[in-house]
């Protein structure tokens, strides 16, 4: 895998980059923001991810190794390939990414093109434990301060978007609030996308 490429940037496109690298040049498909931090004739070091495919190999480049790292993890979820990966990080930063997915934000995840409102329900189920936690609640932790736990507002986010009345969500919640307890009680953090499965589990048998 190419981890990296460090060179002198030879030319721009709205999309990608040209990095020579012992005088091969080296093509990646870049978000505006890391774009906006090249000029041509000046030395860049993009971390890079490895995309192969049959009949390609597309080399994407970011500013930082953090940015790879979301966009190697988005794709993990269905439906989410390296370009739709790269259009997450060209709306949001990735702590903005983390924040939307660990708060079930829709709203903020549909505004990224080629994602509507059921695909962002997947990806909240499959990422909401993948990306990390957002930075807000690293720096609360470090300051002394209680952290409010995540797990239920997201639940209950994840509930409401997917059409569930807050009564309905409420409910639920209350439900797997055990499960969530008993995680905790084992030094473990809860899975929000397990308990969800739970509240909707729970929700159906009503």
């Amino acid at each position: 895998m190419i981890a990296s490429v460090s060179g002198v940037v030879t030319a721009l496109a709205p999309d990608a980059a040209v990095v020579e690298v012992g005088g091969v040049g080296v093509l990646t498909h870049c978000t505006p923001g890391t774009l906006a931090t090249l000029k041509v004739g000046e030395r860049a070091r993009l971390a890079t991810s490895l995309v192969v495919r049959e009949d390609s190999l597309t080399l994407y480049g970011f500013a930082t190794d953090d940015e790879r790292t979301v966009f190697e993890m988005a794709q993990t979820a269905s439906g989410v390939g390296p370009k739709l990966a790269l259009a997450m990080l060209a709306v949001h930063s990735p702590n903005a990414l983390r924040v939307a997915v660990a708060s079930a934000d829709l709203k903020a995840l549909t505004k990224i093109p080629g994602i509507g409102q059921k695909g962002a329900q997947r990806i909240v189920l499959e990422l909401k434990d993948k990306l990390g936690t957002p930075d807000e609640v690293v720096n609360a932790a470090l300051n002394g301060k209680a952290a409010v736990p995540l797990w239920r507002d997201q639940v209950h986010s994840g509930l409401v978007g997917l059409g569930y009345s807050a009564r309905d969500a409420d409910e639920a919640v209350a439900v797997v609030e055990a499960d969530a307890d008993a995680d905790l009680a084992a030094g473990r953090q809860p899975q929000v996308a397990a308990l969800l499965k739970a509240a909707l589990r729970a929700l159906s048998v009503r």
